[in-house]
């Protein structure tokens, strides 16, 4: 097999594990993670607003269990990328002023992921919204 070829001095001892964690223990971590990702990031008071009126709509329009599907889809996209550029920003913050100078570009692109996220799910709300409508309106 080909492969990286071992760097591991044979003399050091392997790194301690972490002790296994109960799955309690972890969704605490994770749901300790999602209010240290959404306080103090004002993006996302704006992207549950949308993600509101988002469900808002699809009650109103009656949209399928497919529709539904997709709309859910694209809001956890948008907010799972929003983690993600939080994360970055919170770690680029802890850094010292020379390291940050090297890393900026890694928050222009944790925010265009953010950006991209945010787009195709206005692009899936709009045929979703868009084709109900028409279907309403009897123009389908």
């Amino acid at each position: 097999m080909h492969g990286l070829p071992d760097l591991s001095d044979p003399r050091e001892s392997p790194a301690p594990q972490r002790p296994r964690r109960p799955w309690v223990l972890k969704f605490r971590d994770a749901l300790r993670g999602w209010k240290f990702g959404i306080r103090g990031h004002s993006s996302f008071s704006v992207h549950f607003f949308a993600a509101a009126l988002v469900l808002a709509a699809a009650v109103a329009l009656r949209c399928s269990l497919d529709q539904w599907g997709l709309l859910i889809l694209c809001i956890g996209m948008v907010f799972t990328a929003e983690l993600m550029n939080s994360a970055v920003e919170t770690l680029h913050r802890g850094l010292d002023e020379e390291t940050r100078e090297r890393t900026w570009k890694a928050l222009d692109i944790a925010a265009g992921a953010v950006l991209m996220a945010s787009l195709a799910a206005a692009l899936v709300g709009l045929l979703i919204f868009g084709s109900r409508l028409a279907d309403l309106a009897g123009w389908l």
